[in-house]
């Protein structure tokens, strides 16, 4: 049995003994939860190994990278300028950005933009792994490229283009990158560890991710799984002339690559829409602070809470599998394929496993890291396990 730390309040010792029990059902390598009630931190638990090859085990101060968890926090960077009236989600998004109007996106809003509207769900060409890592590449990208569909007409997953969109309008009003925008707006001020950017000095703490999918399944067999069975299973979904294919690894060069998402070019770039590397009770603290005052803190007001969480999207995401998951500004919303909290819950999962997520009504919020990933990209039965043993505690 992995060793279990942390505390829980009382009343929420159920929480602990479901956290032990993702360990004892073998789900799980190292991960951490964390929840916040009434702005209070109510559960920090951390366990297991942090890396699997060396054996180094899973600390109070471990970091991991938590794919589009990060678009939870990228979208409360967007939402706060919105309330500070510096930025208009319906306004058309060259009114920030002047040369994204190219090619037919003149009247996509940056509400498009959030709730995934846009019809840039990924670009053509590929990029060389430097290109893919860097800001400016991408960007004249998204410039160039055409909408796949008409925007506003449909919503379809931008799974990695996501960030830069939302994250160049971002640097354009607040003439920062949003990395360091997330860092002097929102994470220092509650004394939280979240990086879109990693700083080299923070290397040491993060733990290594252990992919499910096994390592021979190159995006070269997807393209040509032969007679592989796992390999044509996988190239059903995923396959580079998929919608979720081409979706999850725009704009290619290093995104391609599993092994990449362990290193320190990836953590070091800025990915706003898969690259922040947090813990668990940053991810919690930061939904805490939207919900309310966090030691005096406050990311949003209540008021632009409900404008971000108005439902943006109806009907399947065509990306995503026509799976029935919805978005308002940037968060996912409660749906029939993300049964998760109260009628006005909102958050946002991460590829893998992890999820930041928060109740207005019920007044928890909560997130959840670990190195084991799984295939789930809405959801995952260890999270919910958790989550529901939160909601249990405070019947």
């Amino acid at each position: 049995m992995a060793d279990i730390e942390g505390e829980v309040a009382p009343g929420f010792e159920a929480v602990r003994a479901a956290f032990e029990q993702n360990f004892a059902e073998g789900l799980e390598i190292g991960a951490a939860f964390s929840a916040y009630h009434r702005g209070e931190k109510v559960v920090d638990l951390w366990g297991g190994t942090a890396d699997a090859e060396t054996g180094a085990p899973w600390r109070e101060d471990t970091i991991i990278l938590v794919f589009s968890t990060t678009k939870g926090a990228t979208a409360m960077c967007a939402n706060k300028l919105a309330q500070e009236g510096r930025l208009d989600v319906e306004a058309p998004v060259a009114t920030y950005w002047p040369e994204f109007a190219k090619n037919g996106k003149d009247d996509i809003t940056v509400a498009h933009l959030l709730s995934h509207q846009a019809g840039l769900a990924w670009v053509d060409g590929d990029m060389t792994a430097e290109e893919a890592l860097s800001w400016e590449p991408v960007i004249e990208a998204l410039e160039n490229q055409h909408p796949a569909w008409v925007p506003g007409s449909q919503h379809g997953y931008h799974a990695t283009t996501y960030g830069w969109l939302v994250g160049e309008v971002v640097r354009r009003i607040a003439g920062r990158s949003v990395g360091t925008y997330l860092r002097e707006e929102i994470a220092e001020p509650l004394g939280a560890d979240f990086w879109i950017g990693l700083p080299e000095s923070e290397e040491h703490r993060v733990a290594r991710l252990q992919s499910m999918i096994p390592a021979s399944i190159s995006v070269d067999m997807l393209a040509n799984p032969g007679d592989d069975p796992v390999a044509q299973m996988i190239a059903t979904f995923l396959g580079p002339d998929t919608p979720l294919g081409k979706a999850l690894f725009a704009p290619g060069g290093a995104l391609t690559d599993q092994d990449v998402w362990n290193s320190r070019a990836m953590r070091a770039a800025e990915v706003p829409a898969a690259n922040g590397v947090t813990d668990a009770r940053s991810v919690a603290r930061l939904y805490a602070a939207c919900l309310g005052e966090v030691d005096g803190v406050r990311i949003l007001t209540e008021e632009q809470v409900k404008r971000a969480t108005e439902q943006r999207t109806t009907g399947p995401n065509t990306v995503l599998m026509d799976m029935d998951i919805q978005f308002g500004l940037g968060f996912m919303l409660r749906s029939s394929m993300v049964a998760l909290g109260g009628p006005r819950s909102f958050g946002h999962f991460g590829a893998g496993g992890s999820m930041g997520w928060a109740d207005p009504d019920a007044e928890l919020a909560f997130g959840y890291v670990m190195n084991r990933m799984d295939l789930g990209l809405a959801g995952d039965p260890r999270s919910f396990r958790l989550v529901t043993a939160c909601y249990d505690a405070i019947a």
